[in-house]
């Protein structure tokens, strides 16, 4: 009989983060560019999968957003500076890496002109 394991995960996640853009296609490209796992597409939405099982739901919207408007969200990676290059070598020109307290991050102008920051991952060895 295998021994039962506590999982060391937190009991809660995020399940759904929403964006609306004004190309679900091309957004949904950037995102998978990004890392992210498609989970399924359509005219006017599409469904990435982030770690941890969150999904990212893309719908098509016909308001203008606001240049340069922050994302509603950040993106989160173990290794900074490889998303960095990884962007920088698709053309996306990522800003300069900042170091806070707890992150080192940089921003990179996404769909619709959404600046998204990248940030490295604060969560150490613990499971996420």
């Amino acid at each position: 009989m295998s021994k039962r394991t506590r999982d060391a995960r937190p009991p809660v996640a995020v399940g759904h983060v929403f964006l609306e853009v004004s190309d679900v296609a091309r957004a949904a490209r950037f995102f998978v560019g990004r890392g992210l796992r498609p989970i399924g597409e359509g005219e006017d939405f599409a469904v990435l999968e982030l770690r941890g099982g969150t999904h990212l739901l893309l719908s098509r919207t016909r308001r203008k957003i606001k240049p340069k408007a922050e994302a509603p969200f950040d993106l989160m990676v173990d290794d900074v500076d490889a998303a960095r290059e990884d962007c920088k070598s698709n053309g996306l020109r990522p800003s300069r890496l900042r170091r806070s307290h707890f992150h080192r991050s940089f921003t990179v102008a996404g769909p619709d002109g959404y600046v998204f920051t990248i940030t490295s991952s604060h969560a150490g060895h613990r499971p996420v």
